[in-house]
């Protein structure tokens, strides 16, 4: 983990600030990529093959390889994107890896403030400027105790929308525009819930053993497995995300 946030790193936080070219993913809307989200992905893909060669790589921006091995490294080489073009050091490099479909390791990097969260089977882990620490999430049970946070209520469609917005006026306090870091803080106990509709694997693989490790849960809106994406919500104890589940399922 530690290899492939530095070499992601050495693609990133040059070009972070640095005003570069942005290309638009979409014809209707815009959903931007830069030359340190391609150039990062093939510093890890190259990594990854060096290292498991048998094994398969799903990453945002190069697609899919040896898609059949029961091993699977899923790859956001800058979750955050829309952060990172902004200049806000809230964008984070997302690598996780499934084993049979279940989502068995992972790490977000955020080089920038020198971070590192990761987990495998042994537990979840904090590198950084705060030291080397265990994760643990906290133990708020009740909505009304809790801090949640979003990418934007804006990506809640129709009846989506009301669903969460009922659910934030249950909630203490309530914070938006994280993306990947609002998840690790889930796991670092500074945060309790985080809900995002809409996620690709990409997105979420790698965090799902970060926060279950430290403690919490990751589930679709509907409690099924998350590794596949969708609307998901991850939260820092069984009994809160029972709760917010309520809201968010209907």
């Amino acid at each position: 983990m530690r290899k492939l946030a530095a070499a992601a790193a050495a693609q990133t936080l040059p070009r972070f600030r640095q005003q570069g070219l942005v290309s638009n993913k979409l014809s209707a809307g815009f959903d931007p990529v830069t030359e340190a989200d391609r150039e990062a992905e093939q510093a890890i893909r190259a990594l990854i093959r060096s290292e498991f060669p048998g094994h398969g790589i799903l990453g945002e921006e190069h697609g899919i390889e040896n898609g059949d091995s029961d091993h699977l490294w899923v790859i956001d080489p800058i979750d955050g994107t829309r952060a990172f073009i902004s200049g806000l050091p809230v964008w984070g490099t997302l690598v996780g890896l499934t084993v049979g479909g279940d989502a068995v390791a992972g790490m977000m990097s955020q080089p920038f403030t020198g971070e590192l969260y990761f987990a495998d089977s042994g537990g979840a882990f904090y590198e950084g400027p705060d030291g080397c620490r265990r994760l643990a999430t906290r133990k708020t049970t009740r909505l009304a105790d809790a801090t949640l946070t979003t990418t934007t209520p804006a990506l809640f469609k129709s009846e989506g929308r009301t669903r969460y917005d009922r659910l934030e006026q249950a909630v203490r306090l309530a914070r938006y525009g994280a993306d990947c870091y609002a998840f690790a803080m889930v796991a670092a106990g500074n945060v309790d819930i985080a809900v995002d509709p809409g996620l690709q694997p990409y997105d979420i693989v790698a965090l799902i053993p970060i926060i279950e490790q430290a403690g919490g849960v990751v589930t679709t809106f509907d409690g099924r497995p998350a590794e596949a994406g969708g609307d998901i919500l991850a939260a820092a104890t069984p009994e809160l995300h029972e709760a917010a589940m309520a809201y968010l399922a209907g």
